[in-house]
């Protein structure tokens, strides 16, 4: 071997040169062979490695824009959805994966997007859920919603036409015997698909308006629910994908790839130490300021007042010091000279 060879299988440019030569699905179906070892360790017990490739590839081959898109995050995509035990692209409607334009890098990616479905067969799966489902409610349906001590959600759908979709409800049955439920209204879950990328002109929003209501009403209800890790990754990178938001698959098999809630401080919070993680609470100017307690015991002692019998006692004592200094001191006698033998 020549050493311009050894100098391309060292640096990794012989496989990148092998890869360019390969077709487009070709190269999709030799690095999932690559990085099957990685991936079937990501899988949960219930899923079958050879069966998750072999869905992806198919994925992969099917929709020709995927192919078009940089491949580490494909593959990162597909480690992804094996990491959560969600099968992409298929009739089950677990997860979807997608063409996404990344404006930062100025390349075409590929980011997981999860169905309402898949965000429901998830929280089953943390084993303290018993059930848990999301509907929409029309105008014609019986619906009664009352929050407080007591409270209740009834809903019967109608039967005929039921009219136009006023909101949306998931409802949970825990493990030990209660339910916690959550209501959104048709507003509400309008305001949210107006600040996506898409703005629902396009994509799901417009395609499936049902089915997207339907899974913004179970992540609100799920930041009250004992759910698990996974749950949680697949409601944070969903998250990301509407909001436009790189999910940078490409690191997925990196290692130090890390995914934030919705709701986590951002690099720029205050107070946040992210090499330690400590968060160290800010003061806020607007509240007042409580005084130590050390300045307080200075400031009531400054305030002390003695008592009738103590300043009495006080008195008395100043008025006997007084006459004291008043008396003529006692005359000094006189030593007689012959005492000390002098004439």
């Amino acid at each position: 071997m020549t050493t311009a060879a050894l100098k391309a299988v060292a640096t990794g440019e012989a496989q990148q040169q092998r890869l360019a030569s390969m077709k487009p699905k070709d190269q999709v179906a030799h690095l999932l062979q690559q990085k099957a070892g990685e991936i079937s360790k990501m899988l949960p017990k219930h899923l079958n490695p050879e069966r998750l490739l072999k869905v992806a590839q198919v994925a992969a081959t099917t929709t020709p824009a995927l192919l078009e898109c940089y491949l580490p995050t494909l593959i990162g995509a597909i480690a992804q959805c094996a990491q959560m035990g969600l099968e992409p692209n298929t009739i089950l409607g677990h997860a979807y994966l997608v063409p996404f334009w990344n404006a930062k890098k100025k390349r075409r990616d590929v980011q997981v997007i999860i169905g309402y479905k898949g965000l429901i067969d998830l929280a089953r799966r943390s084993g303290q859920i018993v059930s848990i489902a999301a509907h929409e409610v029309c105008q014609a349906d019986k619906f009664e919603l009352v929050y407080g001590l007591e409270e209740k959600l009834v809903h019967v759908p109608d039967l005929g036409e039921r009219g136009a979709v006023i909101g949306y409800y998931a409802v949970a049955k825990l493990k030990d015997g209660g339910h916690c439920f959550e209501f959104m209204s048709q507003n509400q879950v309008l305001q949210i698909m107006k600040e996506t990328q898409s703005k629902g002109e396009h994509g799901p929003w417009k395609d499936h308006a049902v089915e997207m209501g339907r899974k913004t009403v179970i992540r609100r209800l799920a930041k009250y629910l004992p759910l698990s890790i996974e749950f949680q990754t697949a409601v944070a990178l969903d998250g990301m994908a509407e909001s436009g938001q790189d999910q940078r698959n490409d690191e997925a098999m990196a290692g130090d790839y890390s995914i934030l809630p919705d709701d986590a401080p951002g690099e720029d919070a205050p107070g946040v130490d992210y090499d330690t993680g400590e968060i160290t609470p800010q003061l806020d100017h607007k509240q007042p300021i409580t005084i130590p307690q050390q300045s307080a015991q200075t400031a009531a002692a400054d305030q002390w007042r003695p008592d009738p019998e103590e300043e009495a006692a006080i008195r008395a004592a100043e008025l006997a010091e007084s006459q004291r200094a008043a008396q003529p001191a006692a005359p000094r006698q006189r030593r007689e000279r012959g005492g000390l033998g002098l004439e």
